[in-house]
């Protein structure tokens, strides 16, 4: 059953944060997703046993002005990415996309947070939105631009943050990507040169999905 998101205003700036399971445009499907991958470099994870509580409190407002009861995602796998628009891993962009359009119908929920903590942001939301659907035909949903690091950053990085180490350090460059399951717990954390494609990244998601949710 989909778990939607609040309806977006402003047709200028149709991200499609309204629906977790809509399709967009622009990337194409992630290969390599049946075989069991290699780790990646950097890659940080929590066993099964020490994912601890849930990090699905609280709320956290949407790129169009609504916002959203993490409480929500419960019951999807949640990919979290810190993204900003004039970075070098900005391309990244596209195999997220890709990513969104080949695994939410399966429960995979991609949500990007911009931020400007290192300084390669744009300033305005609607600058973002616009620069992430025209550029990438990004849409999933995008959160409104915060703080991922330190005091104020928002309260799923703040949440993050506060899990042991090494999944749970916050990021400490743009396009961070931290892995939740179902139950909204922390498995792993990838690095910014980790791509949405790679292989260890997508096998960690497949296998995500194919876990029962903790009720």
């Amino acid at each position: 059953m989909a778990i939607p998101l609040p309806r977006r205003s402003g047709a200028a700036l149709a991200l499609a944060a309204c629906s977790l399971a809509l399709a967009g445009c622009g990337g194409s499907e992630p290969e390599g997703t049946g075989a069991a991958a290699a780790p990646a470099a950097g890659v940080a994870t929590t066993p099964a046993a020490d994912r601890g509580p849930s990090l699905l409190r609280g709320r956290i407002e949407m790129i169009d002005g609504s916002t959203l009861p993490l409480g929500r995602l419960r019951g999807r796998v949640v990919l979290a990415v810190n993204t900003a628009s004039r970075c070098g891993y900005t391309p990244q962009f596209e195999a997220l996309e890709a990513l969104h359009e080949s695994r939410a119908g399966d429960g995979l929920a991609v949500i990007g947070f911009p931020s400007n903590d290192f300084r390669q942001e744009l300033t305005a939301d609607g600058e973002i939105a616009d620069f992430c659907r025209l550029n990438y035909g990004v849409s999933f949903p995008m959160a409104a631009s915060s703080r991922v690091t330190g005091q104020g950053a928002n309260p799923l990085f703040a949440a993050i943050a506060a899990r042991p180490g090494p999944a749970g350090e916050p990021p400490d460059w743009n396009f961070g990507k931290y892995l939740l399951d179902r139950s909204g717990r922390l498995v792993a954390r990838f690095p910014s040169s980790v791509e949405p494609d790679d292989p260890a990244l997508l096998s960690a998601v497949d296998a995500l999905l194919t876990e029962e949710r903790d009720l």
